[in-house]
C-alpha cells in the first residue's frame, strides 16, 4: 500500500511536470513569433532598421546604418512604450517590469499564485517593448508565463501552497530552459534565483523534467542549435591567465553594482517620482532609449546579434565599451519605467561587451582569445548581478556550445558572486530559505518547538524491578524487540536503566544470579512530558541515543520517547499545517 501511494505521487508530478512543460514550450513559440513579428513592423518597416542575429536564430550582419530613418527611433519606441504601459496597467499591473522578479514574489508572497490574466498581458505587452527596440530580454515574460499555466494548473488541481510553490517554480524553469534552448541551466535557474545564499531543491526534479520538456517542444519547430555559434578552444590555464580570469570576475562584479544601482536609482529616484500616471511612464522610458539609439542603436532590443558579432570580434573596443554604458541606461529606462521585459538578455549583453573590452586589452600580455572573454564576460557579470553563479555557468555553457569554457568559467563567476555582494538585480530574492515568508511554519518556528513531549511519548512502557535477575530481564527484551529496560520501584519511581549489551556482558552461568539492580545505570538521561521535542530530541541526538525515559516532577516514569516517536509526531504536524493551507485555499476560492 506504502509503495502504490508513493507510486502515485510520482506520477502525479510527472504528469504535472510534463503538462506545464509542454504549455511552456508552446508559450515560448508563440511568444518568439510575436517578438519577430514585432521586430519586423516597429523596427525593420517603420524605422528600416534590422537588428543583426544570432547564429542559432537568423543571420548576423551588421546593418545598413545608412538608410535607417533615424528620426523615427525615438518616435517608435516611445510608441512601444506607450502601447505597452497601456496594455499592462489597464489590465494586469503585475504584469510591469521584469517578469521574473514577479514570479519570485508570487513564491515567497503570495503562496504561488499568479493571477490567470497575467500571462497573457505579459506576452503581448513584452512583444511590442522588445520589438519596437527597448532594451530587455525574454527571460522575465517566459517566466511568468510557465509560471501562469503552473498557478492556473494547480488551481484546477486545487493543489496546497507547498505543491502550488514547486509547480511554479517547474514553470519558470520550462520557460527558460525552452526559449533559451537551456533545459539543465532553466532548471538551475528557476532553483537558484529565489534565494541569494541558497537553493529550492525541493522543486528540482519537477523542474527538470518540466525544463526538458519543455525544450524538446521548442525544438521541434525553432531547432537545437545553440543561439550564439562559437569556435572556442580549450582555453589556456597558466597562472598569468588564471589572474586574468579572476580579473575578469573582480571588474564583472564592479560593474553589476554599478549596474543594479543604476536600475533601481533609475526606478526610485525618477520614474516613481514623475507626477504622470503609470501608464504613460513606460513611453517616457521608450523615449530616452529612442535618443540613446540616435549614439548607440547597438543598446536596442535584446541585442543578442550584436554580442554574436562581439564573440566573432567583429566590433572595436571602444564601440565594446560605449555599449556596456549605454546599455546599462536603456535597459533601466526601458524596465524601470514599467516597461515589460526581462533583464538577462541585456545582462548577457553587457556583460559580453565588458568582457570582450577587456579582453582585448588583455590579449597583449596574456595568450588569451578576446573572443573567450566575451562568454566569461557574460557568465560572471550575470551571476554577479543576479546571485546565480551555477545557472550563468550552465546557461552561458548551452547557449554557446562553449563547454571548454567551463573551469574558466567558474572562476570568474565566483569571484564576480563574491565582489558583487548581497545586491542583486532581482528585488524579490531573499537570503534564504529561514527568511522567506513562504517557509515561515518551518523556519521561524521550528515544528519541533511546537509539540510537547506528552504529545509523542508511548505512554505503555515495558519496565522492570531492580530485583529481577539478568536472565529475566534478557529475556523481556527479546520477546518485546526493544533494546532497553527503565527499571522502576514500587512506586514506577525511575531508578536507573538496563541495555541488552549490559545484560549480554553478564557470563552466562551467573545471568540467573545477578540482579539488574546491580548492573543498571543510575546516570540516566530524561526527557520532561511538558518539554517541547526539540528540546528533547536534540538531547538524543547528541548523546547518540535511541530512546529517552520520560518521568514527571516526582520522578516517576509516564512515559519512553523513541526516535520513532519523533518522526510519527512531526509527520502528523505536517499534516495539519497541509489540511490548514488546502483550507485557506478554499476558503479564498470560496
Amino acid at each position: 500500500m506504502k509503495y502504490k501511494k508513493l507510486l502515485d505521487y510520482l506520477e502525479s508530478w510527472l504528469v504535472c511536470s510534463i503538462l506545464i512543460g509542454v504549455i511552456a514550450g508552446l508559450g515560448a513559440i508563440l511568444f518568439s513569433e510575436l517578438l519577430e513579428l514585432a521586430t519586423n513592423f516597429f523596427l525593420a518597416y517603420i524605422v528600416n532598421y534590422k537588428p543583426p542575429a544570432p547564429a542559432g536564430e537568423g543571420i548576423t550582419a551588421i546593418p545598413d546604418f545608412s538608410s535607417v530613418r533615424w528620426g523615427l527611433f525615438p518616435a517608435v519606441t516611445a510608441m512601444g512604450g506607450l502601447i505597452s504601459g497601456i496594455i499592462v496597467y489597464s489590465f494586469a499591473p503585475e504584469a510591469e517590469g521584469d517578469g521574473t522578479d514577479a514570479v519570485i514574489r508570487a513564491f515567497h508572497r503570495m503562496g504561488g499564485r499568479i493571477k490567470n490574466r497575467v500571462p497573457l498581458v505579459k506576452l503581448i505587452a513584452s512583444s511590442i517593448t522588445i520589438g519596437s527596440g527597448g532594451s530587455a530580454g525574454r527571460e522575465g515574460p517566459i517566466s511568468q508565463i510557465g509560471a501562469g499555466f503552473a498557478s492556473l494548473l494547480s488551481s484546477l488541481l486545487k493543489l496546497d501552497e507547498r505543491r502550488r510553490r514547486i509547480l511554479l517554480v517547474s514553470g519558470m524553469g520550462a520557460g527558460i530552459g525552452s526559449i533559451f534552448r537551456s533545459p539543465l541551466g532553466g532548471a538551475i535557474f528557476s532553483v537558484e534565483v529565489l534565494y541569494k545564499h541558497d537553493f529550492e531543491v525541493e522543486a528540482l526534479l519537477p523542474a527538470f523534467v518540466s525544463s526538458v520538456v519543455g525544450f524538446g517542444v521548442y525544438s521541434m519547430f525553432k531547432g537545437t542549435m545553440p543561439i550564439f555559434k562559437t569556435s572556442l578552444q580549450s582555453p589556456p590555464l597558466d597562472p598569468l591567465s588564471l589572474l586574468s580570469y579572476m580579473a575578469l570576475g573582480a571588474v564583472s562584479g564592479v560593474f553589476a553594482l554599478i549596474y543594479i544601482k543604476i536600475f533601481y536609482g533609475t526606478k526610485f529616484y525618477f520614474f516613481d517620482k514623475i507626477p504622470v500616471p503609470k501608464h504613460f511612464r513606460p513611453a517616457i522610458g521608450g523615449l530616452l532609449v529612442g535618443l540613446i539609439a540616435l549614439i548607440a542603436p547597438q543598446s536596442t532590443g535584446m541585442g543578442y546579434g550584436w554580442l554574436q558579432l562581439a564573440i566573432w570580434g567583429k566590433i572595436s573596443p571602444l564601440l565594446l565599451i560605449i555599449i556596456v554604458i549605454t546599455k546599462m541606461f536603456a535597459t533601466s529606462f526601458t524596465i524601470s519605467s514599467g516597461g515589460s521585459g526581462g533583464v538577462f538578455a541585456p545582462s548577457l549583453v553587457i556583460g559580453g561587451m565588458l568582457g570582450g573590452a577587456l579582453g582585448a586589452i588583455l590579449s597583449n600580455y596574456t595568450q588569451i582569445n578576446p573572443a573567450s572573454f566575451v562568454v566569461l564576460g557574460m557568465t560572471s557579470f550575470f551571476a554577479g548581478a543576479a546571485k546565480v553563479p551555477l545557472a550563468s555557468i550552465v546557461m552561458v555553457a548551452e547557449m554557446t556550445g562553449g563547454y571548454s569554457m567551463l573551469v574558466p568559467a567558474m572562476l570568474s563567476s565566483v569571484i564576480s558572486y563574491v565582489v558583487s555582494g548581497s545586491s542583486s538585480i532581482y528585488l524579490e530574492q531573499v537570503r534564504n530559505r529561514a527568511l522567506s515568508p513562504a517557509h515561515k511554519e518551518e523556519f521561524s518556528v521550528p515544528l519541533l518547538k511546537k509539540i510537547l513531549v506528552r504529545e509523542a511519548m508511548t505512554t505503555d512502557v515495558i519496565t522492570v524491578d531492580p530485583n529481577v535477575t539478568a536472565k529475566e530481564a534478557l529475556d523481556v527484551l527479546i520477546r518485546n524487540k526493544i533494546g532497553g529496560l527503565p527499571v522502576v520501584d514500587e512506586s514506577r519511581r525511575l531508578l536507573g536503566i538496563v541495555t541488552f549489551t549490559d545484560l549480554v556482558q553478564v557470563p552466562a552461568e551467573h545471568q540467573s544470579k545477578v540482579r539488574v539492580g546491580l548492573i543498571m545505570t543510575r546516570d540516566v538521561i530524561v526527557a520532561k512530558p511538558d518539554e517541547t521535542l526539540y528540546d528533547a530530541f536534540r538531547r538524543m541526538t547528541s548523546n547518540q541515543l535511541g530512546r529517552l525515559p520520560v518521568v514527571d516532577s516526582s520522578g516517576k516514569i509516564v512515559g519512553i520517547l523513541a526516535r520513532v516517536d519523533v518522526m510519527r509526531a512531526y509527520e502528523r504536524e505536517l499534516q495539519k499545517l497541509s489540511q490548514l493551507d488546502v483550507s485557506k485555499q478554499e476558503q479564498q476560492e470560496g
